[in-house]
C-alpha cells in the first residue's frame, strides 16, 4: 500500500520565513516514514519546504496513493486545508490521514473539511495499524485501533487514547533519507555562514506552562539513551556534516544525570558537534552550564516570557524573574552565548509589567531575544481562561489560532507598539553599553520614544494624530 507523507509548509509563500530562512526538516514525518520503514510499508515523503503546493497536486494526481497523510500545525493549517479539499478532487479514493499538535482538540473541525482520519498523539503505532488495516478491511471502521478520531454517519467517533511509547531508544531515527537534506544545507549556508540540522532527544514536557500546547506528547518525560542519541549525531555528522546542531526537546537540561552521561558519551566517541538547545532557569547552575560548554554547546535559550513575576505566575512558570536573570548571566560569564523568550499581551499584564521585562532584559542582557504577542491555542489552560473574553474569533476554517483575540488590558494595538517599544529600547541600551553612539543609536532612541507615546495614546483610547500631510 503505498502511503505519501507532507507537511504543508511552503517557504516561498512565506515572506517572513524567507528573510529568517532557518528552515529544519519536519522531523515528525521523518520519524514516522522510518518507522513505517521498519514495518516494511511503501511509503514517500513529499517534502514541501522548498517546493510548491502545484507539485504536490502533481504528484498526487499521478501517483494516487493510497493514503495521504498530513502533519498540521498553527503555521501549516491553511495549507493542510487546501491540500486535503484538492486531493479528494484529483484522487477521490486516496484516504486523507492527519496527524501534529493542531488536530488533537480540533478533529471534528477537521473531519469535516477534508481528513479521513485524525491520529491524536504520538503517530507512529498509530499509523502503522491504520495503514494495516485500510489494507485489509477498507470498508469497515478503525474502532479497534487506538489514538484515532473519524466520523461515522456524520458523527465525530474516538478511539482509546493511544498508550505512548515508554522506551523511546526503539524508534528508528528519522529517515532523513527520504528528503534532501542538502537543501537545508544549501539555504542555512547561504544566509547565515553556516548551516544546522535538528535532532530530538525527549517527548513530552513535564512542566505547566498554561499557554504550551502538549498535545501530541502530552505532559510526560521520555528520552532517549545519551548513546542512541550520541549513535545519531555520529550518523549525521558522516552523511551531513552540519556545522551546528539543533536540540529541538523543550527542556534539554531536564535531567542532570543524563546530561553528564551525554556529555561521557560524546567524550568516548569522540564526537563533538556545536549545538543550540533551550532550558529553563531552574534546572540549570554553574555545574550545568559548564556540562553543556564542555558537550559543545555554542548557545542556550532560556525561558523567561516576562520580567514582572506577577505575570511569570500567572503562566505557572514555576520560576523566578532572579532565576532567570542569574542563568542568562552566568551562561554568558561561561562563554555560551544566552538566548531567551519574551511573550507581551498576557492576560493582566500592565504597563508596569511592560517596563519591568525591559528592565529585566537591560540587566540579563541576552545575547538574543525574541518576543511574540501572547494567543490562546485550543487545548491550553490559558485558552480555557480566556474563552469567554473572546474579542476576535474568524471563522475556523479560514484562520488559525493566532487570529483569535480577546479582553486585554489595553487593546491590541497597544501591544504592537509595546513589542517597538521593547526591542528598540533593549537594543539601544545594548549599544550604549557597547559605546556605539552612531545614527543607528540615535534612531533606536527614536523609534523607543515614538512607540512608548504610541501606547500611551492607545492605553488612553485616543486616536493618535496623522503623520499625513495630506489629512489636514
Amino acid at each position: 500500500m503505498s502511503v505519501l507523507l507532507t507537511h504543508g509548509y511552503f517557504i516561498a509563500d512565506d515572506e517572513k520565513e524567507q528573510q529568517i530562512m532557518r528552515p529544519y526538516p519536519p522531523l515528525g514525518l521523518l520519524y514516522i516514514s522510518a518507522f513505517l520503514n521498519q514495518q516494511e510499508i511503501e511509503n514517500k515523503v513529499f517534502d514541501s519546504t522548498f517546493s510548491d503546493m502545484q507539485s504536490l497536486f502533481e504528484q498526487i494526481r499521478t501517483e494516487k496513493p493510497k493514503i495521504l497523510a498530513i502533519y498540521a500545525n498553527l503555521m501549516t493549517k491553511l495549507n493542510v486545508l487546501e491540500i486535503a479539499k484538492v486531493c479528494k478532487k484529483l484522487s477521490p479514493n486516496t484516504s486523507v490521514v492527519m496527524g501534529g499538535p493542531d488536530v488533537t482538540y480540533n478533529a471534528e473541525n477537521y473531519l469535516k473539511n477534508g481528513a479521513d482520519y485524525i491520529v491524536i498523539g504520538e503517530g507512529e503505532n498509530t499509523m502503522f495499524e491504520l495503514v494495516e488495516h485500510l489494507q485489509k478491511h477498507p470498508e469497515q471502521p478503525p474502532s479497534d485501533i487506538a489514538g484515532l478520531a473519524y466520523l461515522n454517519s456524520g458523527e465525530l467517533t474516538k478511539t482509546a487514547p493511544r498508550t505512548k511509547v515508554r522506551d523511546i531508544n526503539e524508534l528508528p531515527i528519522p529517515n532523513r533519507e527520504a528528503i534532501d537534506i542538502q537543501k537545508y544545507l544549501d539555504a542555512w549556508k547561504s544566509h547565515h555562514g553556516q548551516n544546522a540540522l535538528s535532532v530530538s532527544t525527549q517527548r513530552g514536557c513535564p512542566y505547566t506552562c498554561k499557554w504550551c500546547s502538549t498535545a501530541v506528547y502530552g505532559q510526560s518525560y521520555r528520552r532517549r539513551s545519551p548513546a542512541k542519541v550520541v549513535e545519531e549525531l555520529k550518523e549525521i555528522k558522516e552523511r551531513y556534516n552540519p556545522d551546528t546542531i539543533w536540540f529541538v526537546d523543550d527542556v534539554f537540561t531536564v535531567s542532570h544525570k543524563w546530561l553528564r552521561e551525554f556529555v561521557g558519551a560524546l567524550e568516548t566517541e569522540g564526537v563533538k558537534i556545536p549545538f543550540e538547545c533551550i532550558s529553563r532557569a531552574d534546572r540549570m547552575n554553574e555545574e550545568v552550564i559548564g556540562l553543556l560548554k564542555k558537550a559543545g554547546c555554542i548557545r542556550v535559550w532560556i525561558g523567561a516570557e516576562s520580567g514582572s513575576q506577577k505575570i511569570i505566575d500567572a503562566m505557572d512558570r514555576r520560576v523566578s524573574v532572579d532565576q532567570v536573570r542569574n542563568m542568562i548571566i552566568e551562561t554568558r560569564k561561561q562563554g555560551i552565548e544566552a538566548g531567551t523568550f519574551i511573550m507581551l499581551g498576557y492576560p493582566g499584564e500592565t504597563e508596569e509589567d511592560i517596563e519591568e521585562t525591559i528592565n529585566h532584559l537591560k540587566i540579563s542582557n541576552p545575547d538574543h531575544f525574541t518576543i511574540t504577542v501572547a494567543y490562546p491555542i485550543k487545548g491550553t489552560s490559558l485558552y480555557d481562561e480566556i474563552e469567554t473574553k473572546k474579542t476576535i474569533e474568524p471563522e475556523w476554517h479560514l484562520s488559525t489560532d493566532r487570529d483569535i483575540d480577546f479582553e486585554r488590558t489595553y487593546s491590541r494595538k497597544y501591544y504592537d507598539y509595546a513589542v517597538v517599544r521593547v526591542i528598540s529600547e533593549v537594543n539601544h541600551h545594548k549599544m550604549k553599553l557597547k559605546g556605539k553612539y552612531g545614527l543607528q543609536f540615535f534612531k533606536l532612541g527614536l523609534k523607543s520614544l515614538y512607540a512608548g507615546t504610541m501606547m500611551k495614546w492607545q492605553q488612553n483610547g485616543k486616536k493618535p494624530l496623522s503623520l499625513n500631510r495630506n489629512s489636514r
